[in-house]
């Protein structure tokens, strides 16, 4: 089923939505939800609630991209329950290391100053990576924001994963370069 149809499913308040949702894009959001968490219980309470999130917010929202917008809300619901499950202790996933990638290149905080500067930030990063390669391009978004292991980024761009690690290195570097010039403080 086309996604436009399952939006209008959404819309119409039937729940077929719902499984069609599930039919389609349940094995991609698994992989979002999995990778964050690093726990298949966790990951299907995670997709679960997506749906549950998609259901309560359509009508009124009408996502242009269906995939990216459940994509969002999966990654929201699931990195919510890791920060709730590992508040007292820290457990590895893709998500923690990632974060742990990018520290050095963006801070995170929680001052007014630091919440209102989020969106220029947000704005920054997108310049930077539109002046990179395409396959920089889908090696950051894959490593940051799907939260994929380097391993696979390496077989879907169809490098080595040391050529990944030294990709992402080197791309953390430039950004973070980018964004002490642009006036950011890192």
């Amino acid at each position: 089923m086309e996604d436009e149809q399952i939006v209008a499913l959404y819309w119409e308040r039937n729940e077929r939505a719902i499984s069609e949702t599930e039919a389609k894009y349940d094995r991609y959001l698994q992989k979002i939800a999995n990778n964050i968490l690093n726990n298949l219980d966790d990951s299907q309470e995670s997709v679960n609630d997506t749906y549950l999130a998609a259901w309560q917010s359509m009508p009124p929202h009408r996502p242009n991209v269906l995939s990216a917008y459940l994509a969002k809300l999966t990654r929201r619901i699931s990195i919510d329950l890791f920060r709730y499950r590992t508040r007292a202790k820290r457990q590895a996933s893709e998500y923690a290391v990632s974060l742990g990638e990018l520290s050095d290149c963006v801070s995170g905080g929680n001052t007014p100053e630091e919440i209102v500067s989020a969106k220029a930030l947000t704005d920054a990063i997108g310049v930077y990576l539109r002046t990179q390669s395409q396959q920089t391009q889908a090696a950051f978004l894959g490593r940051y924001y799907f939260l994929d292991p380097v391993k696979e980024i390496a077989a879907y761009l169809g490098i080595t994963e040391s050529k990944a690690k030294t990709l992402l290195h080197r791309t953390r570097l430039g950004l973070k370069e980018y964004l002490e010039k642009e006036g950011f403080c890192l």
